[in-house]
């Protein structure tokens, strides 16, 4: 299941009806700890709504998830933007609260985009995309692209990474759906690497191992490498998805593969 606020909707009312069910799980607020990460917005009949997560790569590009554009637009959203306030809905009612900062910019999506849903393929659904800024956003840090097949040389017996993002919040791993909150505020959590596909890097999010993960909201969102004193600002990957409820896999976009770098180099400079 895809963690983007809307991406099950079928339809304009289902859109209304989801988008408070909103982030990171079993985690804690990030209280500045990434000021460079930030929550997706876009309009819809006149109301601005938080869609996704994602990450400020220079002044003016913001990466985050395809599909929080390719299943998005054809519900209806438009004017796209990206906040960097800590928190963008405090009271869990689903449109962005009055006095939140947005930056706008146009969307740029992987032209070889294409889910399975709409008759691509799992093994590379080239889910990544970048928010052109209209204007530069200045700050003393960004996020950084790994190198080519970083992950391949990690060691995921020992590696932790951290995940940030503004989505749902689990806080219990009973319940299953009754226990998301829908406050939309930028939260961290770290988790342990399980494998690693061609695309695809699994981490879990299974509290009962001393983990966190994601949720809906928090799609396009930084796994960053490291956790604690030893994380780093390199975004390994991209949130997308992972189990229904939220409470045991994460399945995110791999950034160190030639197929991601093919993208990002339209518009940043690789290491």
């Amino acid at each position: 299941m895809r963690r983007s606020f809307v991406v099950a909707c079928a339809a304009v009312v289902a859109l209304l009806l989801v988008v408070a069910a909103n982030a990171i799980t079993f985690g804690e607020n990030d209280n500045g700890r990434h000021p460079f990460v930030g929550a997706l917005v876009g309009d819809f009949q006149g109301t601005t709504f938080p869609i996704c997560t994602g990450t400020l790569m220079s002044s003016t590009v913001f990466l985050t998830a395809g599909h929080c554009f390719e299943e998005t637009i054809p519900l209806g959203a438009t004017n796209f933007g990206v906040s960097f306030d800590e928190v963008v809905n405090g009271d869990g009612s689903g449109g962005v609260d009055p006095g939140v900062t947005v930056h706008h910019g146009t969307p740029h999506v992987d032209p070889e985009w294409n889910f399975p849903s709409l008759g691509g393929s799992n093994f590379d659904p080239h889910d990544i995309a970048v928010l052109v800024l209209n204007e530069p956003v200045s700050m003393s840090q960004y996020g950084q692209l790994p190198t080519l097949n970083l992950l391949e040389d990690v060691d995921k017996r020992t590696a932790r990474f951290t995940a940030v993002g503004y989505g749902a919040v689990r806080d219990d791993k009973t319940k299953g759906p009754a226990s998301l909150g829908s406050e939309s505020r930028r939260k961290l959590s770290t988790q342990d690497m399980l494998s690693l596909r061609k695309a695809w890097v699994l981490f879990s999010g299974n509290p009962s191992t001393g983990n966190g993960g994601t949720c809906f909201g928090d799609s396009g969102g930084p796994h960053f490498l490291g956790a604690g004193s030893s994380e780093t600002r390199i975004v390994v990957a991209l949130t997308v998805t992972g189990d229904r409820y939220c409470r045991a896999t994460d399945q995110d976009y791999r950034l160190d593969t030639p197929q991601a770098r093919a993208f990002l180099d339209e518009f940043l400079t690789l290491p």
